[in-house]
């Protein structure tokens, strides 16, 4: 039966007067006083101990207890000292089987939350430890993107810590901490003249990425990807199967993000571009391994690499290729509106003037939330002010001539 032990005094029966007294014990003034004795819900006896005057203390924690254990709450005392750093070591295991992403994942704790987090157990991480560790995250000046990725993270973590029973509150969400929201800026969708400029300024074995990026709405590790064997000629498609991405410093093929193959609309202008690209450029056999180093070796004819099949990490690539572009061009190079991912939005952007759906685009640009593709480009979607104003005026309009008629 649960009930609170007071270990400096016993009660003690006189055989003669039936009386009961209370006395000390041995351990009387020794170490704590109080112990709280209970049965956790597989059956196994457990225990708490309090100093002396904390009996109100040793009270309400025998009500905590038997109250979540009638709840289904209940948590081993002793269970929260785990140590964050194994609880998020064993959080990313369950997050992704993708090598790349849980080396940014590892990078984001060790960089940003193991200093702060990681020797601490997960029932030591208290509200203000996370609000000392969100001031720490301002004082670096870091991006509110940035601080609000961190913050997902962490929180996660302390979600399964949670879910595994080891703490019964996930301190990220109290009210007392606000959750950092980042920023989406703006998306700025580049002229046809500034896209034909840097085709322009780029190797001619490189210009094939404009049509691939513009006219597919392919990312950068998927451009590097591509393969001619990826066309469908009967059905103008060009099938995306693959990206090139760096993990732990070695090149490997990998699905597109998010691990969906998608088939793109290939125009007849980009068909003709890929074909005489190959023309003057013929695809080379490259063989890389699959997802992650020491993956099985995959072998595929890839429309993009340097002389000699020469091939880039997405980094070099962009510091070699893309930017030299730009110079040869004469253009300034705008960090934010001119990475790949402007040919993105030129495609997005592109799509939208004519009409085709955000569940179309949101296929073809390969997210899994059309949301995103809506909340990502609703300012570029053709303005429908001009079709209200005629919609209603053809109703309140023919109110107004027969008003006027009347009269």
């Amino acid at each position: 039966m649960a009930h609170v032990e007071d270990r400096w005094w016993k009660s003690v029966k006189d055989p003669e007067s039936k009386k009961t007294t209370r006395v000390k014990t041995d351990l009387h003034g020794k170490g704590m006083r109080y112990r709280v004795r209970f049965l956790d819900p597989n059956g196994d006896e457990r225990s708490r101990s309090f100093p002396d005057r904390c009996k109100r203390q040793a009270d309400d924690f025998l009500i905590e207890v038997e109250s979540t254990k009638r709840e289904g709450k209940y948590v081993d005392p002793r269970a929260g000292q785990i140590k964050f750093r194994k609880q998020a070591e064993s959080w990313i295991k369950g997050q992704s089987s993708d090598a790349a992403t849980r080396v940014i994942l590892h990078s984001r704790l060790d960089s940003q939350i193991y200093p702060v987090f990681g020797d601490l157990s997960v029932s030591a991480v208290k509200p203000s430890t996370v609000r000392d560790w969100l001031g720490r995250l301002d004082d670096l000046k870091l991006s509110e993107n940035y601080k609000a990725v961190l913050f997902t993270v962490l929180s996660s973590v302390l979600d399964s810590a949670v879910e595994d029973k080891l703490i019964t509150v996930n301190p990220c969400k109290t009210k007392s901490i606000k959750k950092p929201i980042g920023v989406s800026p703006e998306i700025v969708v580049w002229p046809t003249e500034r896209l034909s400029k840097v085709r322009g300024g780029l190797a001619p074995r490189f210009k094939i990425i404009c049509p691939l990026g513009g006219g597919c709405g392919l990312r950068q590790g998927e451009i590097l990807g591509v393969s001619p064997d990826d066309v469908d000629r009967a059905a103008q498609l060009l099938h995306v199967r693959r990206q090139i991405r760096t993990v732990r410093g070695t090149l490997v093929f990998a699905p597109p993000k998010g691990g969906k193959i998608r088939r793109v609309p290939l125009s007849s202008s980009v068909l003709g571009d890929i074909d005489r690209h190959e023309q003057d450029f013929p695809a080379v056999e490259i063989t890389l391994p699959w997802r992650e180093p020491g993956g099985e070796p995959v072998t595929v004819r890839l429309l993009v690499a340097g002389e000699g099949g020469r091939l880039y990490s997405g980094d070099l690539f962009h510091k070699v290729v893309w930017l030299g572009g730009f110079r040869e061009a004469g253009l300034e190079y705008r960090k934010r509106a001119d990475g790949m991912h402007a040919l993105r939005h030129f495609f997005a952007s592109l799509l939208l003037s004519q009409g085709v759906s955000i569940k179309e685009l949101a296929e073809y640009l390969g997210h899994s939330d059309p949301g995103f593709t809506l909340r990502t480009y609703t300012h570029l979607m053709p303005s429908s002010f001009e079709r209200a104003r005629l919609a209603v005026d053809g109703v309140f309009g023919l109110w107004a001539t027969d008003g006027l008629e009347a009269a």
